[in-house]
């Protein structure tokens, strides 16, 4: 069996970033008509035009996954351009420093300046909360409303590693990623007398623009962090974005998962499966 997604109508969301771009350039090669949402309309809309010198069909939109009102606009746009969806990528989301400690563990000794637990911002906890929680739950809101009458779709959720165990120092991410893991299943139940499937992937460590000051150092050595991830990673390294797409694919492909539903499958070098010793 071989993937099938030619002429399918994929919605991406957060497609202007390092790994749903990838993830629609793949979409795109594969034949599929590729909307790419991202509220950095230029990033798409790069994407986009890779996909279509590449001979692809694709286009870039700027949305708002916080914004129903502004979304729904843009399924109007998407389904004048290419149709209803058929697969719906919810790849949204992210970190605010505002809800990150600097300190991995509690002491009584730390420096005045260090932005403990104790001086998490709400208001940063809160977006990380929104971005990737409602930035899931809105968009599949809009967009599925199309696809519940279709004879095949999927949905594919970004979760992450801090889903089954949380990281230290950010305490909003790894809530919000665990949530989004747990919107997966209830989706997957909910949809479940339709011809909607709902997955997710849960991406190990992978080098990013959010990410790269956090991992390397000014010389692009890795950090004290980062080397607690490799070690940790059975494998020994970093992931590649387009390590992702088979993952992806597989989930999204009725022929190749019609009977899988309400899981989280995780792309991590073996890092969950590692107890550490």
């Amino acid at each position: 069996m071989i993937f099938d997604f030619k002429d399918k109508v994929v919605v991406i969301t957060g497609a202007g970033g390092v790994i749903c771009g990838d993830l629609a350039k793949a979409f795109g090669k594969q034949g599929a008509k590729v909307a790419l949402l991202d509220l950095n309309l230029e990033a798409a809309q790069a994407f986009a035009s890779e996909i279509k010198a590449a001979g692809g069909h694709a286009k870039g939109y700027r949305a708002n996954v916080l914004d129903k009102d502004h979304l729904q606009d843009v399924h109007q746009e998407v389904n004048k351009d290419f149709g209803p969806c058929d697969i719906l990528i919810n790849g949204a989301g992210g970190n605010n420093p505002k809800a990150t400690t600097d300190n991995e563990f509690h002491e009584n000794d730390l420096p005045e300046e260090t932005k403990t637990f104790f001086d998490l911002d709400p208001t940063g906890i809160e977006f990380v909360f929104n971005l990737n929680y409602l930035g899931t739950l809105l968009p599949t809101q809009v967009f599925a409303q199309d696809m519940v009458t279709k004879e095949h779709a999927a949905i594919s959720n970004i979760s992450s590693m801090n889903a089954f165990t949380p990281l230290t120092k950010i305490p909003a991410y790894s809530g919000a990623k665990a949530a989004i893991s747990n919107l997966t299943a209830w989706l997957a139940v909910h949809f479940a007398k339709t011809n909607i499937r709902c997955n997710a992937i849960a991406p190990g460590f992978l080098v990013t623009k959010q990410n790269e000051n956090l991992l390397f150092d000014e010389q692009h050595q890795p950090t004290p962090r980062a080397k607690k991830i490799l070690g940790n990673t059975p494998m020994g390294r970093f992931g590649k974005a387009d390590e992702l797409t088979g993952g992806v694919f597989f989930l999204a492909d009725h022929n190749l998962s019609s009977f899988i539903d309400g899981v989280v499958l995780p792309i991590d070098g073996g890092f969950n499966a590692y107890a550490g010793v």
